[in-house]
Formats: structure tokens, sequence, C-alpha cells
């Protein structure tokens, strides 16, 4: 359905005007689903962001500060998800050996065997994008990462 149908809005100031409250509405549809989805395994998108982010290390440990600088959501507070990761008992937090100011983080047996029983499931959220066509998914990355191109220019403009 078009954007204009959905919010009930005939015409936009622009192209970028439109482009903006359609990459938003359809942000908030993708974020909806994927709580529901979530929700039903006693985990935020957040936390499930950062078991895949240890999960990826292979075993090994990593810093606070690298998951931080790998989320998704660079806006979410990594210290009070450890908590709740370890409190249920799918990652584990230790001083890190060289340096104890370092907080080093690894996932459990029990964090991979959660990712392991929804990796599955995970799959079935593609199928939000059945309108799109593999080659359009693919257009589809390639113009939102062009759109990012300039991302730190922008930044630095900001601060």
């Amino acid at each position: 359905m078009r954007i204009e149908e959905v919010i009930k809005q005939k015409e936009f100031e622009s192209e970028y005007q439109k482009l903006t409250i359609n990459l938003l509405y359809t942000s908030g549809w993708i974020t909806s689903a994927q709580q529901r989805f979530f929700k039903s395994y006693n985990l935020t998108m957040q936390q499930y962001n950062v078991l895949r982010i240890l999960r990826g290390q292979k075993g090994e440990p990593v810093t606070m500060q690298e998951i931080v600088c790998r989320m998704i959501d660079k806006m979410s507070n990594c210290s009070r998800i450890l908590d709740k990761l370890v409190a249920k008992n799918w990652a584990t937090r230790q001083p890190g050996k060289d340096d104890r100011r370092k907080v080093m983080v690894q996932i459990t047996d029990e964090g991979l065997s959660i990712l392991k029983k929804i990796d599955p499931e995970v799959k079935n959220l593609h199928k939000l994008y059945t309108g799109l066509s593999p080659e359009e998914a693919e257009m589809l990355n390639t113009l939102l990462d062009k759109m990012r191109a300039d991302e730190t220019e922008i930044e630095k403009k900001e601060k």
C-alpha cells in the first residue's frame, strides 16, 4: 500500500519529505513485527542484537566498547542490556586480564542455545519483504547504503 493511502495524505512538500515519512513509517512497521516476535522468547531486539554479536565472536570475549560500536541501535544502554543477558545466564561479564577497567563479555552455552532455537524462526521475519524480489532487495540495500554514504560527514557537522 502506498504511503499516501496509509497515512491519508495526498501531497508532500517534496519527494524527500515523502521519503522521510515513508522510511520512518516502514521502520516502525518492521520494528513492531520484530518486537512481537522477540517478546515471545523473552528477548528484546537489542538483546538479540548483542547475542548475535557475541555469537559472531566464536567463543572469544569482546569488550563492551566493541559491542556498542557494532550495535544496530546506537542509543541502546549496553550495560543494562548486558545486565539482563547475564541475569538470564545467556552471557558472562568479567574484568579484562590486562586492563581490569575493560569489561569482557562472552556468550554462554545457554545464549547459543536460545539463538539456535530461534534462528529458523527469525528467517520468517524476512516474510515482511515478500513484496520485493531478491534483485529489488539488493537494489534497496544499495540505495540505502548510498543514502548513508556521507554519514560520518553529517555527524561531524552536527557536533
